[in-house]
């Protein structure tokens, strides 16, 4: 992933955001990032990355002028986050439709 890359892809928040958030606003929990532009707040999809993010930023702070570099190792694959999203987002319309409650 580029920093610049959507990690949350319902409201197209960046992974830089999210890191710099995290970095400037000492965040210590993924629920707190609701604020970043309602990451975390849409499908769901993000949420474990937003925890194992705010997990590595707390342990090892990037310095804002190597985001690129530090993120390199510590992202997935970009077609294979975009496939999983969309197969996470299917499987929630089955399961909706199985339970019988409309999207809306």
């Amino acid at each position: 992933m580029e920093p610049d890359d959507e990690l949350c892809l319902c409201f197209h928040v960046s992974w830089r955001k999210v890191i710099n958030y995290i970095r400037i606003h000492k965040i210590k929990t993924p629920s707190m990032l609701n604020a970043c532009g309602g990451a975390g707040t849409g499908c769901g999809w993000c949420r474990k990355q937003l925890e194992k993010l705010t997990t590595q930023v707390n342990a090892v702070t990037p310095d804002a002028s190597d985001i690129e570099g530090w993120l390199k190792d510590r992202s997935p694959n970009k077609e294979i986050y975009a496939s999983g999203r969309e197969s996470y987002r299917e499987a929630k319309v089955d399961q909706t439709h199985r339970s019988g409650h409309d999207l809306g």
